[in-house]
């Protein structure tokens, strides 16, 4: 029992200095984007959406080669399948509530205020990508097909379907404005104004020493994982695809929320949907190459899940030419239906 107890107390100190690092990565990945020039919605889907996925995707990688061989993958496998999965449905159904509560209180419209064919653009390259991690799912259920060449030509495929997606992306205008950004932490924390080269220094310091803090308590998460599920006589799976996921995705989910209070729409939904993106195509690359990739029914399930919710923000962005709040709690409400999958195939 004690030994538990101090599992469970590693594993939430290591979460703490994986969402803490996580913040002040993203608040100096904002900062970049704004040194660089870059549009509002790159700088959502592209450069706070990297960085906030950042723990989910040194999670897997830390579990598929420094973890025990078998409890490694499978955790690996779970964290890649998981976080698109938490992003479409639970992160959706956060931002949901975000916006009804500021519209309650009277801060802004029920509607998202997006860019054209952000959104669109956004979950169809999602959709794409998922759905060959989906396909190479499925073939990995058959005994009979050869999957290493297939799943290196999918890796590839994935790695050449996010490039386009960036380079798509990047064309953007919009482009963000220093004032909207919030004050650089190593300004807070030296006093030193953010200017000039000297400015750019310190956003890069803060940037590598966030990584550096993300990369340290994913080890010791992952490790803490695999001793609960052992002690607990809980598959690693479970663990890896419910508690790593919600936690790991708090920046992204806590973020948006603040973004949707103030109505910055673009950057709130832009930080989930590229998350989205990114999640199934190089954390989903990594998996296809370094792991045998058959995935259980209950994977493929959570697969689906994703897919689906996409596909009805998809639908009501082309049939509205918007988002309203209901939209995004309808497809949150789709990660209910997964916890009840979940828990009759633990205990059919």
């Amino acid at each position: 029992m004690a030994l538990e107890a101090t599992s469970i107390l590693a594993l939430v100190g290591a979460l703490l200095v994986i969402l803490l690092s996580c913040e002040v990565f993203t608040n100096g990945i904002e900062w970049l984007g704004c040194r660089l020039g870059m549009s509002e919605t790159a700088t959502g889907s592209l450069l706070a959406a990297v960085g906030t996925a950042m723990p989910e995707t040194v999670i897997p990688i830390i579990a598929i080669f420094f973890g025990s061989e078998a409890e490694g993958e499978e955790i690996g496998e779970g964290a890649i399948l998981g976080a698109p999965f938490m992003l479409g449905t639970l992160a959706m159904f956060v931002g949901g509530i975000a916006v009804l509560l500021a519209y309650k209180a009277g801060r802004r419209g029920p509607n998202l205020e997006l860019h054209k064919g952000h959104v669109e653009r956004d979950l169809r390259f999602f959709m794409l990508a998922y759905s060959l991690a989906l396909l190479t799912g499925l073939l990995g259920m058959q005994e009979e097909v050869d999957l290493k060449g297939v799943n290196y030509f999918v890796a590839v495929l994935l790695i050449l379907i996010y490039v386009v997606y960036v380079r798509r992306t990047l064309r953007d205008e919009h482009h963000i404005e220093e004032s909207s950004c919030p004050v650089l932490y190593m300004t807070r924390a030296t006093g030193i104004p953010n200017v000039g080269r000297r400015g750019l220094v310190m956003i890069s310091f803060q940037v590598v020493a966030a990584l550096i803090g993300i990369i340290v308590g994913a080890k010791f998460f992952v490790d803490q994982v695999e001793h609960l599920s052992t002690a607990l006589n809980v598959p690693a799976m479970i663990l890896a695809f419910l508690v790593a996921p919600i936690a790991t995705e708090l920046p992204e989910k806590f973020n948006s929320f603040i973004w949707y209070w103030r109505s910055k729409d673009v950057l709130a939904l832009g930080n989930i949907t590229g998350a989205m993106v990114f999640q199934s195509s190089i954390p989903v690359t990594i998996g296809l190459l370094f792991t045998s990739w058959v995935l259980a029914p209950i994977n493929i399930a959570s697969i689906l899940i994703a897919l689906v919710a996409a596909a009805w923000i998809y639908h009501c962005v082309r049939r509205s030419k918007g988002v309203c709040y209901r939209t995004l709690i309808a497809s949150g409400s789709m990660y209910v239906l997964y916890i009840i999958l979940l828990f009759v195939g633990l205990h059919p």
